[in-house]
């Protein structure tokens, strides 16, 4: 499969990483335009793959079809091309753009799926919110799980769903990687050198979750699991209670959704 990104921005970039790190496709399968063809020449060039000045250029090369740029010039951008594109699968990664938005505006017949990456998509470690409805054919969509499920846990949700699973897939490793400061900064308070400090918080957080996701345990039992009766553990949960852990990282997504 060639993939083909029209907009080359963090997250098009992060895609076409995963891609290359995962051994999906090979560098020159990869075709790219953006609105600054000067510095996507220069990230092209880093990354092996191939700059094009026009989208026209990008979609007449690509099996697979990324539409990567702001919402708000979306409509512009793709409208030139819009006939090329019956003929492709379409993975949009756009935000707000959901199936019935894009079966209004694309032309009749075009296959196409919305989406939601985040930023670990770049070491195949990614979550991709994927809208549950689209029109791709059954071989259509095995190629793209085939392709994307090798870079990113890939979950299906309703149009409903869609926006909140977008959230809490696509802006929470900012809150992560917050979380990950903070343990290392309160290693550091208390003696632990600062790359001892990280590395060990990052693979709590990496472990904790790889045990969630081959075990399925409630994470409340996974908590459980650590908080021996009067001992230190649970006295750091109490003091995260008390001063609402859970309720702070719920308001945040409310910020968002809101």
């Amino acid at each position: 499969m060639k993939f083909g990104f029209i907009g080359f921005g963090s997250m098009g970039r992060a895609i076409a990483e995963g891609l290359l790190a995962r051994n999906v496709c090979a560098p020159e399968d990869i075709w790219a335009c953006a609105g600054h063809f000067d510095k996507l020449k220069q990230t092209a060039e880093a990354l092996g793959i191939h700059a094009a000045e026009t989208a026209a250029e990008v979609a007449a090369q690509s099996d697979i079809v990324i539409p990567a740029v702001v919402p708000a010039i979306l409509e512009n951008v793709l409208r030139p091309v819009l006939p090329a594109l019956r003929d492709k699968i379409v993975v949009s990664i756009v935000s707000g753009w959901d199936y019935a938005r894009y079966e209004a505006f694309l032309e009749p017949g075009t296959h196409h799926i919305s989406t939601i990456p985040n930023t670990p998509i770049a070491i195949g470690e990614g979550v991709l919110a994927c809208e549950s409805t689209h029109n791709l054919t059954d071989t259509e969509y095995a190629q793209f799980c085939d392709s994307f499920g090798k870079i990113s846990l890939i979950v299906p949700v309703t149009a409903a769903q869609f926006s909140a699973a977008g959230t809490l897939g696509g802006c929470t490793p900012a809150f992560a990687a917050m979380f990950l400061e903070a343990l290392g900064d309160a290693g550091v308070k208390y003696g632990l050198g600062r790359a001892a400090a990280y590395q060990m918080a990052a693979q709590v957080l990496v472990g904790t979750g790889m045990l969630y996701l081959e075990s399925e345990l409630h994470p409340g039992v996974l908590k459980d699991g650590v908080c021996s009766p009067g001992g230190t553990t649970i006295r750091g949960v109490a003091e995260l209670e008390k001063r609402a852990f859970r309720g702070t990282v719920i308001s945040a997504i409310d910020a968002i959704e809101g």
